[in-house]
Order: C-alpha cells, then sequence, then structure tokens
C-alpha cells in the first residue's frame, strides 16, 4: 500500500538548535493513527488506496492496512446488497462532484453476526497530477443507530396509541352527550330547573373532554411541521407495518379492520421517519373517522422506477366532490365532523401536504361519496438506490 509522500526536510538554520521537529506529512500520520475514527485517502482515478489510519484495523478485523485496495471488493461484499447499491450510487455522485450527503451503511458478513451501522462522510479534491482523489472518514455508529432507531419506535408506537385512544376516549364521551340530551328532551315538561342544570354540566363536560383529547393529539401533529425534517435512511415497510399492527391490535376496539400490503418485503428510503408516520397516522386516523363500524382501512407501500407509492384507502362515506380541490387548503371549507361527531379544525391535511411537499413528494385524494377514499403519497428517490 503507497503512503503519503512526506515534504523535503527542513534546513538545518531553520531547525531549533534543541531538537528537530518531525516532518509534517509524518505527524499528519501520527495524530490520524491517534484518532478512533478510520480516516483514508483514496484514488478514484488509479482505483487505489493511498493511506488508511491505524483505526482500520479495529473497525475491520481480520483485515491489514497493507492490503486495503486488495480487499475492497471484500470489505463491499459486507453490506447487503441494497447497501451496495446504495454505495456505489453514491461514490459516483461523489467523484462527479455532484452533491452527495453522508453514507449511513449496515454491515453485516453474515446472519449470525450482529449488524453494525456505518458513517462514511468524504469529500473530492484533486492530486498534483490532477488525479480525483477522495478523502473522509469512517465510523462505527451502531451504538448511535440502535439509541435512535429504538427512540424513532416508540416515538411511533406513542404517536399511533394517542390517535387510538382519541378516538377510543372520545367515544364514551360523546354517547354520554347523546344520552344527556335525549334524557334532557324526556325529563324537559318536568319544569325541574336544577335538573337541566346538571344535565347541562353533563353535556358541557363531554364536549370538553372530547376537544381536550383532541387538542391534546393534535397539537402533537401540528409541531411536527414547525422544525426542520431531519432524514434518515430506514426500512419503510418495517416501520409502516409496525404503524399499521399497532391498529390491528385495537381493531376489537375500534370495530374496523386494517391491512398493510407491501410490494416488497423491503424499501429503504430517505425520510424524516417521525414526520412521515405522523402523516401516515393523521390519514389513519381521517379514514377512522369516516368509516362505519365493520369497515376497511387499507395501506399499501410500493417502490416503482422513480418514487414509492404509498396509499391509504377506505370504504367510508367518501368526500363530496365539490369539497376535493379545497381539501388540502390552509382552514378548509371541506372540514367536516367524523362520524361519531369529531370535530375538525381544517388545519390537518394542509399540514400533511406540507409535509410531503417538505419530502418533495406529492400527495393528492380520490374518492367516491359511499364507497370510499383513498389518498396517495409520492416520495421521489433515485432509481439506483432503495430496493432490495
Amino acid at each position: 500500500m503507497a503512503s503519503l509522500p512526506s515534504p523535503a526536510p527542513l534546513p538545518e538554520a531553520s531547525a531549533p538548535k534543541a531538537r528537530r521537529r518531525p516532518p509534517s506529512g509524518r505527524l499528519l500520520r501520527e495524530l490520524l493513527d491517534r484518532n478512533p475514527q478510520t480516516y483514508f485517502v483514496y484514488d478514484a482515478t488509479a482505483g487505489q488506496v493511498l493511506f488508511v489510519s491505524a483505526a482500520y484495523d479495529a473497525l475491520f478485523p481480520g483485515y491489514a492496512r497493507a492490503s486495503v485496495t486488495a480487499d475492497l471488493p471484500r470489505l463491499l461484499a459486507l453490506l447487503p446488497p441494497e447497501d451496495q447499491q446504495y454505495a456505489r450510487h453514491c461514490f459516483r455522485e461523489l467523484v462527479a462532484s455532484r452533491l452527495c450527503d453522508d453514507m449511513l451503511l449496515r454491515v453485516q458478513p453474515s446472519p449470525d453476526v450482529p449488524r453494525r451501522w456505518l458513517t462514511l462522510r468524504a469529500q473530492v479534491g484533486s492530486g498534483p497530477a490532477g488525479q480525483v482523489l477522495v478523502s473522509g472518514t469512517v465510523q462505527d455508529v451502531t451504538a448511535e443507530q440502535e439509541y435512535l432507531r429504538n427512540a424513532d419506535k416508540y416515538m411511533a408506537k406513542k404517536n399511533t396509541t394517542l390517535e387510538i385512544l382519541s378516538h377510543d376516549l372520545a367515544g364514551p364521551f360523546q354517547m354520554l352527550h347523546k344520552l344527556t340530551e335525549a334524557v334532557g328532551e324526556k325529563t324537559e315538561a318536568l319544569q325541574d330547573e336544577q335538573l337541566q342544570r346538571l344535565l347541562r354540566v353533563m353535556r358541557h363536560t363531554c364536549e370538553d373532554s372530547v376537544n381536550l383529547i383532541r387538542d391534546f393529539v393534535d397539537a402533537e401533529f401540528m409541531d411536527s411541521a414547525s422544525v426542520q425534517l431531519k432524514r434518515v435512511r430506514v426500512d419503510l415497510v418495517h416501520n409502516l407495518g409496525q404503524v399499521v399492527e399497532t391498529y390491528q391490535q385495537s381493531e376489537h376496539l375500534m370495530n374496523k379492520h386494517f391491512e398493510f400490503r407491501p410490494a416488497q418485503p423491503t424499501l429503504l428510503i430517505e425520510i424524516d421517519n417521525n414526520k412521515f408516520l405522523q402523516v401516515m397516522n393523521n390519514l389513519l386516523s381521517n379514514a377512522i373517522k369516516f368509516t362505519a363500524e365493520g369497515g376497511r382501512i387499507v395501506v399499501t407501500l410500493e417502490q416503482r422506477p422513480d418514487d414509492v407509492l404509498v396509499t391509504v384507502a377506505d370504504d367510508g362515506v367518501g368526500i363530496p366532490a365539490h369539497l376535493l380541490p379545497v381539501l388540502f387548503d390552509r382552514f378548509t371549507p371541506a372540514r367536516r365532523p367524523g362520524l361519531r361527531g369529531e370535530r375538525s379544525t381544517g388545519l390537518g391535511m394542509h399540514i400533511i401536504e406540507t409535509i410531503v411537499r417538505l419530502h418533495e413528494g406529492h400527495i393528492w385524494v380520490e374518492s367516491q361519496e359511499g364507497v370510499g377514499t383513498t389518498f396517495f403519497i409520492r416520495l421521489p428517490t433515485s432509481a439506483e438506490v432503495g430496493t432490495a
């Protein structure tokens, strides 16, 4: 393996009399070798690794720095096939001087070996002979990624559970509200002012409780549009499957059926996971509000040549045709109460569209009254990245 060239030694007159300083190239290599990150310099023109720091030995046990160039195909083979595609795509983008974000890669030599996560940060420069040089770092971020993914998992679980609870808890309050109204009508002839006052308190308590529950869930969702996207590479099949599974576990409470139909077992895409799952929760919540008991709500996911298509379909009451053009407007006139009287702020669909647009995606809806509604979300992705 070639090493970084050392500059010419300092002239004798310029060096201190007490001691000589080591050449700057050797000093730099020593500093890099002491760093826990793996530093590298790769000559893309010659296809040769010019330098790799000592941390490489700990990062890839069983591999030696002296043979790193020859070992590159074996190192690439440690990645799952979809990550190999992703790494090749990012490298081509980088060498072509096009913008490419840091690469987050999975390393798993065999199924019985725990998976590791590596972050590769690189930049392109030119060598003295005009060759293309790629330099950067590789770092093991397994602990950080496991923490973030567990946090994302429980955040999604929390948001899904809040949506389910908002429907489960609101239902009894709405039933009590209707019973209170019925009792009020039956007892009106008694002319008992104290009884009527108690019934009014019960009605207002039920209304306030339902609104408080919905306000809390809505506030969680509206906050999601107020901060910048934080994209990570995630398996959307796995994450959406967890969301739908949580709803399936509550089917007996809502008396509705939920299905998830992915077109493939794995689909990797860079998105803001928390925000996108909040979009899905909100779409599912709306489907619940406008689907009668015994109805069906289906989520599908499909990788296409240039994008990912997600749909949420229900067999509910549908949306009147004259409301479809203004459905995603801020404070839309299309807002209407759910089948059980659930109120709407008119902001939900606008925030959904905002989050999808921040992902450079597109959302649209098709609906027919008495038949049902389907929301479509298209998320762009490179044809070379994401499929398993």
